[in-house]
C-alpha cells in the first residue's frame, strides 16, 4: 500500500486567458492515476482582489494549502526568460510551508519549454528549504503540443514523463514527510 501524502499543484502564471489552465488540466486527468495524493490547487491569480477582504480570505486559503501540503508541482510558464511575477510574490508571500519538502516542475514556453524559469525558480527553493527533484516536463513551443481539445499531440512519450516525475515526486514526498515528522524542524532550520 502506498502512503498517502497531500500535494498541491501551483499554477505559475495569473494571466488572464492563461495557457497554464490547459496544461493543468491535461495534468489533473493523469496524476491522480499517478499518485497516492490528495491534490490541492494553488492559483496566484486568488491573490489578485479588488477587495482587501477577498485577498485576505484568498491568503488565508493559501496559507492552509501550502502548511498541510507535503509536496508542490509548479506548472509554470517562461516569460522572458524567467518565471513569472505571480508566481514570485505567491512564493515570497508564504515563507515557513515549502521547508523540507519536494517540489517538482512542469514548465512550458517557446523554443526553451520554460527551462530557464525552472532553473531560477530551483535557486529561489534551495534558499527556502525545499528539495527540487530531477526529473522535469516541459513542454517546447507548447501551443503547438496541445491541439484543440487540450490533448497532448504525443501522448504516449508525455505520460511517460509525467509518470517518471510523479514516481519520483511521491518518493520525495513520503520520505522527506517522514524525515519532518521525526526531526522537529527548530532542531534543524
Amino acid at each position: 500500500m502506498k502512503t498517502k501524502f497531500t500535494l498541491a499543484l501551483i499554477y505559475g502564471s495569473a494571466r488572464e486567458g492563461r495557457f497554464c489552465d490547459m496544461v493543468v488540466d491535461w495534468i489533473l486527468a493523469r496524476l491522480p492515476d499517478m499518485v497516492a495524493a490528495d491534490i490541492v490547487l494553488v492559483d496566484p491569480a486568488d491573490l489578485i482582489a479588488e477587495s482587501r477582504i477577498v485577498r485576505a480570505e484568498a491568503e488565508s486559503r493559501i496559507a492552509r494549502d501550502l502548511a498541510r501540503a507535503d509536496a508542490f508541482l509548479i506548472v509554470t510558464p517562461e516569460y522572458n526568460h524567467g518565471y513569472t511575477a505571480a508566481l514570485k510574490e505567491l512564493i515570497d508571500s508564504f515563507y515557513r510551508p515549502w521547508w523540507g519538502k519536494p517540489v517538482a516542475f512542469v514548465s512550458y514556453g517557446g523554443i526553451s519549454g520554460g527551462l530557464r524559469a525552472i532553473e531560477q525558480l530551483r535557486q529561489v527553493f534551495a534558499e527556502l528549504g525545499a528539495a527540487t527533484i530531477r526529473e522535469t516536463l516541459s513542454f517546447p513551443h507548447a501551443v503547438e503540443r496541445f491541439d484543440e481539445n487540450g490533448d497532448v499531440r504525443d501522448p504516449e512519450r508525455t505520460i511517460r514523463q509525467l509518470e517518471r516525475l510523479a514516481k519520483q515526486l511521491s518518493w520525495w514526498a513520503v520520505t522527506l514527510k517522514a524525515g519532518r515528522e521525526t526531526v522537529v524542524l527548530e532542531e534543524v532550520a
